[in-house]
């Protein structure tokens, strides 16, 4: 008897051009997370041994409660001295999301990642940067910096090893999963209201140099307002979609 046709779909290979596009997004992801662990690793490292020097001189002049400790230590500038112009550069590469999504080779909402790569090239590019046009001088020692560092390096080194873990086909470990959608209901919170703070301690300074640039952030501020509403409430969808995926699986 002739053998009986088999009555399975024989599986498509890819093509060379999504061959091209998985390994050129694989190989963005995986050094945008090691870029970004480098961001991070420095954030706590320099902020911890800043907090323990606070905290020796603490014990000699007074003033040794853990809120006050945080915040002179992380006000010594030493954060912003060893990674500003790191981090500029590692976020001026995140640039690129826009430009993917433009394009259409990753589903990311457009104006989403326009409005989160705008907010942050605001603050590497015009308020945080030794420039005359910037902002150095309320930046260096703002606590702030510190925070908005670590809020953003705990979210993108969570973010792009997510991806890499999708791309690479190993398939995505249910804790990073866990952390890409839960951690961000502390981060998002932590890392806006550091950038609201740095945008507004600017706000004197411009005052000086010209009551329109002064003007100009506080629209940014205002501007703020429905524009972290819109990026939460993206991730709260997303959040929402995995869960009911998940739920399904079981």
């Amino acid at each position: 008897m002739p053998p009986k046709p088999s009555s399975k779909t024989p599986a498509r290979s890819k093509s060379p051009a999504s061959t091209a596009k998985n390994t050129y997004l694989l190989a963005y992801n995986a050094i945008s997370a090691a870029l970004w662990a480098g961001v991070l690793y420095k954030t706590v490292t320099i902020g911890l041994h800043e907090i323990a020097t606070a905290r020796k001189a603490g014990v000699v002049f007074g003033g040794n409660d853990v809120l006050t400790v945080t915040r002179k230590g992380l006000s010594s500038g030493e954060v912003y001295r060893e990674l500003e112009g790191y981090t500029r550069w590692v976020q001026t590469l995140a640039g690129l999301e826009v430009l993917h999504s433009l394009v259409g080779i990753v589903r990311s909402p457009l104006l989403t990642t326009l409005m989160q790569v705008a907010s942050r090239f605001l603050l590497v590019h015009i308020i945080a940067p030794p420039y005359a046009f910037a902002f150095p001088s309320s930046t260096r020692h703002c606590p702030a910096y510190a925070t908005m560092l670590l809020a953003w390096s705990v979210t993108e080194v969570i973010r792009y090893s997510y991806f890499v873990f999708n791309l690479s086909g190993a398939g995505i470990p249910k804790l990073w999963t866990w952390l890409r959608y839960n951690t961000f209901l502390v981060l998002y919170p932590l890392g806006i209201a550091s950038e609201c703070w740095l945008v507004y301690s600017a706000i004197p300074l411009a005052k000086k140099r010209n009551e329109w640039q002064a003007w100009a952030l506080w629209a940014v501020l205002a501007v703020y307002v429905p524009g972290s509403y819109v990026l939460f409430s993206h991730m709260l969808r997303q959040r929402r979609k995995v869960g009911r995926e998940s739920a399904r699986k079981l």
